[in-house]
């Protein structure tokens, strides 16, 4: 016999019950149960309850904690309806998408132009053998087509690259020599842009792809770009990213979902609807007139490319997106290193939106171009307003709460709708578009994805954006790369593992806050605020947990894995 006493309920129960009886209560407590003190009893009594009604008083420090909360989720509800824009452009425009396989104009036979493919590279020696292979094999005649590796690294990889360059260029079993030339720079005096421009200097094409290298293009893709320049007006095409490693981790799988969204809806429907888009640094082709005529690669921003393409249609070039032209990469594995890379496109976005919004706003372009500019240019700057949303989020919740829960979801629900509900729609339809048939397996990394790209990301990135809005300079971090794809598969990462500093650190007491927030919400039986906290206490300690955690059980194995102090990468 086991007697179990509840408040005023005395019940004597046999085995089972017992846990029977648990469950009713925690599921009471929760409000979930119908009847008499089930669903309907809990929205009556905490919505519906008017006893309280107009004893609220409005403070001074209610406004001041409410104008700014208000004022900071507006803003963010603009971002996101942005989204739902961008959607809709794509599936408004489908017809103006452009076909590898349908170019306007098509070169003559036996006239193809000249190309120059251009491979920066900065002490990436685990793959540099890996992208020499796939461009000495891509299917373009060799007497009109060369290579450049275009190094700038300070460590083993002059030596690596420079052997494998020898060896392309002479031959061997199974390869003829390639038209392929090694250029090494003893400064980074302008970084990528500054190792491109040089790399011009000597470049015979009229034409100039560039791969990252990390990438790993197919041996039909110059054919698949090439003939979309017989139209004289185009000066750029840009493909799409794939991704060689996205079952690496479940890290990778919420990159590739982040990147999938960009390079669907954001490139599809700016191309589709004839906005300015950008060139993404690598994976595209340029016209070398074009590179001239828009003032060459500066180095001013750590967005070069980004630069580049602005001054380019700017002075009246038009680009193309080939959507179905795909070139695989490799995503970064860790998330110190996926920070890295998120960081450096953050800051760069923002040095250009301050060198570039101007002309575009004093340009001729339609409105709607320039509103999507600016759309674009500025969208990091969500990233200090998420700071001051987190900030601001308890007290809000608190003062909100004593004004009424009906006027809570009037107002917040639909800034709610459109400044988070927003990602997961953006998201969802780019997997649609990708995999028809199975895009439904996604589902499960949407809220990894709302928490990673939206709230995860923000420290590091809202520090980004503010060295770009008071022009502090900072030298430009390659992503590490290693050269990996399966799960399991060990990586080389001591080489170039980044020092972690204080932010992950703060990534992890902010998420203490948020896991205090949910429990206050929880303790108030204010349960439709939880979900939302929940993606910021995963979101910041996520990042927060990973940075700290990775490599440390590598570190661990023996002395002969210590790290090396190169000047890459910079610390975040």
């Amino acid at each position: 016999m086991i007697r179990v006493e509840s408040v005023g309920y005395p019940r004597t129960f046999r085995g089972a019950t017992t846990l029977q009886f648990s469950l009713q209560t925690l599921t009471s407590q929760l409000g979930l149960l119908v009847g008499p003190k089930g669903f309907g009893h809990y929205w009556k009594t905490h919505y519906a309850d008017k006893t309280f009604e107009h004893l609220y008083r409005w403070n001074a420090f209610d406004t001041a904690m409410l104008i700014p909360y208000f004022i900071v989720m507006i803003i963010l509800a603009f971002y996101g309806i942005h989204r739902y824009q961008l959607v809709w452009l794509y599936f408004k425009n489908k017809k103006n998408a452009a076909k590898w396989s349908e170019p306007p104009m098509r070169f003559a036979e036996g006239q193809l132009p000249f190309v120059t493919i251009q491979l920066p590279i900065f002490n990436e020696q685990f793959v540099i053998e890996r992208l020499i292979e796939a461009v000495c094999s891509l299917d373009y005649p060799r007497d009109r087509f060369e290579v450049q590796v275009l190094d700038d690294s300070t460590d083993e990889t002059t030596e690596v690259a420079r052997e494998i360059v020898e060896r392309y260029a002479r031959g061997f079993v199974g390869m003829d020599p390639q038209p392929i030339v090694y250029l090494h720079r003893s400064n980074r005096h302008g970084y990528k842009a500054g190792a491109l421009d040089k790399g011009l200097d000597v470049a015979r094409g009229e034409f100039v792809a560039i791969f990252d290298a990390d990438f790993v293009p197919p041996r039909q893709w110059v054919m698949q770009v090439i003939h979309h320049f017989a139209q004289p007006e185009i000066g750029m095409v840009q493909t799409r990213w794939t991704h060689l490693n996205r079952n690496y981790s479940f890290l990778t799988q919420v990159e590739a979902i982040l990147l999938d969204g960009h390079f669907v809806l954001e490139h599809g429907g700016r191309s589709r609807a004839g906005v300015f888009f950008n060139f993404n640094g690598t994976a595209g082709m340029w016209r070398r007139e074009t590179i001239s005529t828009a003032g060459g690669w500066q180095h001013d921003t750590l967005t070069e490319d980004t630069d580049l393409s602005y001054r380019a249609q700017l002075v009246g070039w038009q680009f193309k997106y080939l959507q179905d032209v795909e070139c695989p990469a490799e995503l970064p594995i860790e998330m110190t290193a996926f920070k890295t890379q998120q960081a450096r496109w953050a800051k760069g976005l923002i040095q250009t939106g301050k060198k570039i919004l101007p002309r575009v706003l004093k340009s001729d372009a339609p409105w709607h171009t320039k509103l999507e500019a600016w759309y674009h240019l500025t969208a990091n700057i969500s990233y200090p307003l998420m700071i001051v949303l987190s900030v601001l989020l308890m007290p809000a919740m608190i003062i909100r709460s004593w004004q009424g829960y009906i006027q809570m979801l009037l107002i917040d629900f639909p800034l709610f709708i459109a400044s988070t509900m927003s990602v997961s729609t953006f998201y969802m339809v780019s997997q649609k578009e990708l995999y028809p048939k199975s895009w439904y397996k996604s589902i499960i990394y949407v809220p990894f994805v709302m928490a990673l790209g939206g709230v995860g990301l923000t420290i590091t990135n809202t520090k980004a954006v503010m060295e770009a809005l008071f022009g502090v300079k900072s030298a430009f971090a390659r992503t590490p790369k290693y050269s990996v794809k399966k799960k399991g598969e060990k990586s080389q990462a001591k080489v170039y593992r980044k020092r972690l500093g204080i932010i992950p650190w703060i990534e992890m007491a902010i998420g203490c806050y948020f896991a205090w927030t949910v429990y206050y919400a929880i303790s108030t039986e204010n349960f439709f605020t939880v979900p939302f906290l929940v993606l910021f206490v995963f979101g910041y300690w996520y990042t927060g947990l990973l940075s700290l955690l990775q490599g440390r059980f590598e570190r661990s194995r023996g002395p002969d894995q210590e790290m090396h102090e190169k000047p890459y990468p910079v610390g975040v």
